[in-house]
C-alpha cells in the first residue's frame, strides 16, 4: 500500500485495515488503527506506521477512543518466512521478555545488530521497542480487569522495575497507571475489578468476519479427552483447555458466542507472567490474526471454491497452542493421544472441571513410550533435532521431520500447517491447489471439512 491508499482507508475508517498499519496525528501526538472514529486529520498532519512500537518509537501515545494497541496482529507475519517474520512470531510469543534480545538472535541464527537493524528497516523497531509495547498493552488488560495491585502488574507484564513500568505507561497511554485502572471507559473501574483467582478476561480481536462454527466443530472432533472438552450447544460452545506455559500452567476457555469483533475468552494462570504468551498461543490456535479479506478474494476468484467461499466467509486454519503436542497428535491420532495422557501426562495441582492433565512432554514420551516412531518423534523434540517454536524455519523443521522414521511426507506437512501456523501448505496434494499459494491451507479447510458432532 501506499500513502494515498493508507490515507483513504482512514478516511472511510476502513477495519479490513486494522492491525495492517496504524497512523498518527503530528498536531496532537495521538497514533490510531485506521477505523478509529474520531474525525479524519488532514493529510498534511498523518503519519504512517507499520506497527504500534513504531509509532510509539517516534513519541505518540495511543488513542484512548479507538485502542489501537488491541487490534489484531498482521497476517503479513504469518505468511513471511524470512528473519522478520519469525523474529515477530517470537517477540509476540514472548522470547524477549524471558530470553533477552541475545536469546532471540541465538535463535534466529544472527547477531543481535543484524536483528535489530532488520526489523527496525522493516517494522519501524526493534525488538526491544517491540516487546516493550506488548508488555504496555499485557499491563493495560491486566489494570483494567483485576485487582491486583500496581507492583505485580508491573513484574506480571514483563517490566524489569516499577519505574520502568511506570514511565512506559505514562508515554504510551498519557496516563499514570492508578488514573488508566479508574478511568477505562469500559465500565470496570478499580472498585468493580475481578480478582485474579477468577481469571483473567479477555477479547481476542479479530478482523472481518469469522466463521467460528467451523474453528469450534474442529476443536469438538479433535479434543483430547482431559487435556481439552468442548461444551455446549453448536453456536454457544465454549472451548476449554489445559496450557503448560513457560512460568507455569494455565487453563483457557473461550466462547465461540461473540458479540463484536473478538472472540470471549478468561484465562487462568498459575503465575501471570505468562498472560503474553498464553494470549498469543490462543491466537495462533484460533487463527485470529488472519487477514479474511485477503482469503477469500483469493480463493473466491477460483470456480471451484467460490461457492464455498460464499457460504463460509472468514474461514480460518485454526494453528495449536503447543506445537510439540500437535506433532505428536499428528503423528498418532486423537484416541491414542488420550491414552498417553492417562499414562504420561502431568496432573494439574487443581483439576478445573474435567481438565485434570497437561500433555506429556517429549522427554517423558522418549523414555516410556512403545511406538518406535513416536520415541524417535519425541526424542528429536525433545533435544532440538526438530525445532517446533514459534520462530522455526519451516522447511528446516519439515525435512527435519521427514528424516524421523514412521513420520512421513503427510504428517510432517500437517504439522507444518497447524503446528508452525503456515498458510501455504496442503498436506495431502489436492489437484489444483498449487495455483492458490499463498493460501492453501485455507483451501484445505474448505475442501476437508470436519466433521460436525
Amino acid at each position: 500500500m501506499d500513502e494515498r491508499t493508507r490515507y483513504e482507508a482512514v478516511s472511510s475508517r476502513d477495519a479490513r485495515f486494522d492491525g495492517v498499519f496504524f497512523f498518527a496525528v503530528a498536531t496532537t501526538g495521538i497514533y490510531c488503527r485506521p477505523s478509529c472514529p474520531a474525525v479524519t486529520p488532514k493529510r498534511e498532519n498523518v503519519r504512517f506506521y507499520p506497527t504500534a512500537a513504531a509509532a510509539q518509537r517516534h513519541g505518540f501515545r495511543a488513542c484512548r477512543r479507538c485502542r489501537p494497541d488491541a487490534v489484531p496482529g498482521s497476517a503479513e507475519w504469518d505468511v513471511r518466512a524470512d528473519v522478520v517474520g519469525r523474529a515477530m512470531r517470537m517477540i509476540g510469543d514472548g522470547v524477549v521478555d524471558r530470553e533477552g534480545v541475545p536469546g532471540l538472535a541465538g535463535r534466529l541464527g544472527y547477531s543481535t545488530r543484524q536483528v535489530q537493524r532488520q526489523l527496525t528497516a522493516e517494522v519501524g523497531a526493534g525488538p526491544v521497542a517491540l516487546a516493550r509495547a506488548q508488555r504496555a498493552h499485557t499491563a493495560r488488560v491486566l489494570l483494567r480487569t483485576t485487582g491486583l495491585p500496581v507492583t505485580e502488574i508491573a513484574f506480571a507484564s514483563g517490566f524489569a522495575s516499577v519505574r520502568q513500568f511506570n514511565d512506559t505507561i505514562r508515554q504510551i497511554y498519557a496516563r499514570t497507571p492508578s488514573a488508566l485502572r479508574t478511568g477505562s471507559g469500559t465500565g470496570r473501574g478499580a472498585g468493580t475489578s475481578v480478582g485474579s483467582g477468577a481469571g483473567v478476561p479477555l477479547r481476542l480481536a479479530h478482523r472481518g468476519p469469522y466463521a467460528a462454527r467451523e474453528v469450534f466443530d474442529l476443536l469438538a472432533a479433535e479434543a483430547v479427552p482431559l487435556v481439552e472438552e468442548v461444551s455446549g450447544a453448536p453456536g454457544s460452545r465454549t472451548y476449554r483447555r489445559t496450557l503448560r506455559l513457560p512460568y507455569g500452567t494455565g487453563v483457557a476457555a473461550v466462547d465461540e458466542a461473540s458479540a463484536g469483533p473478538w472472540l470471549e475468552a478468561r484465562v487462568h494462570l498459575t503465575d501471570l507472567r505468562d498472560l503474553t504468551t498464553a494470549v498469543r498461543r490462543l491466537r495462533r490456535l484460533f487463527d485470529l490474526d488472519a487477514d479474511p479479506y485477503a482469503v477469500d478474494e483469493a480463493l473466491g476468484a477460483d470456480p471451484r471454491l467460490a461457492p464455498l467461499v460464499a457460504a463460509r466467509p472468514g474461514l480460518r486454519s485454526p494453528g495449536t497452542a503447543d506445537p510439540q503436542e500437535f506433532a505428536v497428535r499428528a503423528l498418532v491420532g486423537t484416541a491414542a493421544a488420550g491414552a498417553l495422557v492417562e499414562r504420561f501426562g502431568t496432573a494439574l495441582d487443581v483439576p478445573c472441571g474435567g481438565l485434570t492433565h497437561l500433555f506429556p512432554e517429549p522427554d517423558a514420551l522418549a523414555d516410556g513410550a512403545e511406538d518406535p516412531a513416536l520415541r524417535e518423534l519425541a526424542g528429536a523434540l525433545a533435544d532440538g533435532t526438530v525445532p517446533l517454536d514459534a520462530g522455526a524455519e519451516r522447511d528446516e523443521a519439515e525435512e527435519a521431520l521427514r528424516r524421523l522414521p514412521g513420520t512421513g511426507a503427510v504428517t510432517a506437512a500437517l504439522i507444518r500447517m497447524r503446528g508452525l501456523g503456515d498458510p501455504d501448505v496442503d498436506p495431502w496434494g489436492m489437484p489444483g491447489t498449487e495455483r492458490l499459494r499463498p493460501w492453501r491451507s485455507y483451501a484445505v479447510r474448505l475442501l476437508r471439512p470436519p466433521r460436525r458432532p
